[in-house]
């Protein structure tokens, strides 16, 4: 038995266990402060808030440091995407809109310490849901959860310039032809897959001197089909350019050929009659230049336009000498297209 001589001078009985009790409480106090952090700053919902608020802001950095977001090439080929897609739409400044108004709709335990979370949200005007699987990772300071996505939310989007190469979206210009050789650099059409940051809203577009495309929206989904087509059209500048290189053709090389039959011109004439001087052609009325979408270029359909000839000739018959004048049609059609170095190829027919 322990006597009051065997305890350390001045210590009481009460003061031990009052001590004793003030370290249960204080462990229980920390055990209790891990749990509540753990299930709110540090648990898997607020992991997956926490990526959507970063969509949100714009903050494309805290977005692709979140665990299991960045895709190697390794990883991309597991998930049957070719390794070389482009990335280049990772950055600030290309999301138009992302979500907002996030709620957790549920988040369950899933298989090995994994949690299934569904998030509900706002893009615009539609409320979508979406669902991510995060996986443990090892814990802050031993005693804090970390998290990460088990698959990537980041998605692939499927870009296609119809009668183009080039669109913009949000403060970029891009190129569907990068990486492409040979004759796929040459197709009037082009497409690309690139990565995309989801959930998220991207407005996809090109405004040029020579092409236009009006704006599309399209919402992006980590999983899904996201896809989405740009269709560019010849502004008016476009148009005025082709149509001074046919007043300039019309005018310059065969309206200066004194010939009845101008070599390589889309206006003649035959004449029955001995001609007596060298003709003289104006054009009255140029073939006004429309375009639109072929397969492989722009087109302008059959055009009629005016030309005139002014010649003397002598009748076969009598012998008699007159001065011709008559005006003769004009029927044009072209292809048009933009080379690789921003200078207009256009074809004749």
């Amino acid at each position: 038995m322990t006597s009051e001589t065997d305890r350390p001078p001045g210590v009481s009985v009460w003061a031990v266990v009052g001590w004793s009790l003030l370290a249960v409480v204080l462990v229980v106090a920390f055990v209790a402060a891990v749990g509540g952090l753990n299930r709110t700053v540090y648990g898997s919902s607020t992991f997956v808030e926490r990526y959507l608020k970063a969509i949100a802001d714009d903050d494309i950095g805290q977005v692709m440091d979140t665990p299991g977001v960045e895709l190697t090439p390794a990883e991309l080929e597991e998930r049957g995407i070719d390794p070389t897609t482009s990335t280049a739409m990772l950055r600030s400044g290309v999301i138009d809109h992302g979500p907002e108004d996030v709620q957790i709709v549920s988040d369950v335990e899933g298989d090995d310490g994994e949690r299934i979370v569904t998030a509900s949200y706002r893009i615009g005007t539609v409320i979508n849901e979406s669902t991510y699987v995060v996986s443990p990772l090892e814990p802050l300071y031993g005693v804090l959860n970390r998290w990460e996505f088990a698959e990537s939310p980041l998605a692939v989007t499927e870009v296609t310039v119809e009668n183009g190469a080039l669109f913009q979206v949000g403060s970029l210009t891009l190129d569907t032809r990068v990486g492409k050789t040979d004759e796929d650099l040459e197709a009037f059409t082009q497409s690309a897959p690139y990565l995309a940051i989801a959930p998220a809203a991207y407005e996809f577009a090109y405004d040029s001197q020579l092409l236009t495309a009006a704006p599309v929206e399209l919402p992006v989904e980590h999983q899904g089909d996201n896809a989405v087509v740009v269709t560019t059209v010849p502004t008016d500048v476009f148009v005025e350019r082709v149509q001074e290189e046919v007043d300039e053709y019309l005018s310059e090389t065969c309206a200066t050929q004194q010939v009845l039959q101008p070599s390589g011109c889309p206006f003649g004439i035959v004449i029955d009659d001995r001609v007596v001087s060298a003709p003289e052609w104006t054009i009255v009325e140029y073939p006004v230049v429309t375009l639109t979408a072929g397969e492989d270029a722009f087109e302008m359909p059959r055009t009629e336009g005016t030309a005139h000839i002014s010649v003397e000739v002598q009748s076969l018959f009598d012998g008699t000498f007159s001065q011709l004048e008559e005006d003769r049609p004009i029927v044009l059609s072209l292809t048009t297209w933009i080379k690789p170095d921003g200078s207009l190829a256009i074809e004749l027919r």
